[in-house]
């Protein structure tokens, strides 16, 4: 297909693929002439992943970049190597070393992963980013929240698995790590949504007569 029906296809403006072409967030079409070129179903795709990214991840440009050619990355690496290089930068984690509160905080997360037995990195983005929420909730005297962790944990272990089963069924590599981008930015979307929709029907069978 020609750029002008990539674009009626995927609702993205000619402009805009152009743009994603200039800053290598979409491949190249194949030529068909000096000023023409042809796009596929794997430019559709990649489209639609990246106005995902880009619209419900809120993802900075820089950041949508490098998912993408780790997910385009054809090197030997195991799937569990694969999914952490290309899920690790969704984060947005900062790289400074974390002040004494923060640094107590991660210890309290280290003792949950290790009461849970999980295998977690200890470069894994996710201790810091717990460990910043759980100051957070202190911070705004809230702190007694925190005595459910291991609710969350537990139901966190669930829909984690659930995600991952859901993306690993006779796929190509690629396409279960593009799965597994999609899922932590959407899925992330969807399980604020039905969290919502469960506090209003336990709010009402807490709280009405």
């Amino acid at each position: 297909m020609r750029v002008a029906e990539l674009s009626r296809t995927t609702g993205v403006p000619v402009p805009t693929i152009k743009y994603y072409l200039r800053e290598g967030l979409l491949p190249a079409g194949e030529l068909t002439s000096p000023n023409q070129a042809s796009y596929d179903e794997r430019h559709v795709r990649r489209l639609r992943l990246v106005r995902a990214l880009l619209e419900v991840g809120r993802l900075p440009i820089a950041t949508i970049r490098e998912v993408l050619r780790d997910i385009d990355d054809d090197s030997d690496w195991g799937m569990h190597e694969r999914l952490g290089r290309t899920l690790y930068p969704l984060a947005g984690v900062p790289d400074d070393p974390p002040g004494p509160e923060l640094a107590a905080a991660m210890a309290e997360v280290d003792a949950l992963i290790a009461r849970w037995g999980w295998q977690v990195e200890p470069h894994s983005p996710g201790r810091r980013r717990l460990a910043e929420v759980m100051l957070t909730f202190r911070e705004l005297g809230v702190g007694h929240l925190m005595n459910a962790i291991d609710r969350y944990a537990e139901a966190a272990e669930i829909i984690a698995e659930s995600d991952l089963r859901g993306i690993t069924t006779d796929r190509a590599p690629d396409d279960v790590v593009t799965g597994a981008v999609i899922g932590t930015i959407v899925g992330d979307a969807l399980q604020a949504a039905l969290r919502r929709l469960a506090h209003e029907h336990t709010s009402v069978r807490l709280f009405t007569p």
